[in-house]
């Protein structure tokens, strides 16, 4: 019986970085380079990045209002 060659699954695709657009590097996932990762991390850190706050006037959260909705109750 005559050897087969062995197949070998193709390599995944990653998504482009997100700060360069270049296809990703698996061992700096989901980036490119170290350089993309660090410029990441530096933005985390200068607080560039922010969750958008859902009070619109801009009070604060109050725990005992009757509208408020906690996330773990169970809704049915």
């Amino acid at each position: 019986m005559p050897d087969r060659p062995t197949q070998t699954s193709s390599p995944t695709r990653l998504p482009p970085c997100p700060i360069c657009g270049r296809p990703g590097e698996t061992a700096f996932r989901p980036f490119c380079s170290k350089r993309c990762s660090d410029i990441d991390l530096g933005r985390w850190f200068s607080e560039s990045y922010r969750v958008p706050d859902r009070n619109e006037d801009g009070q604060n959260f109050d725990e005992n209002d009757p509208r408020r909705v906690d996330p773990d109750e169970e809704v049915g």
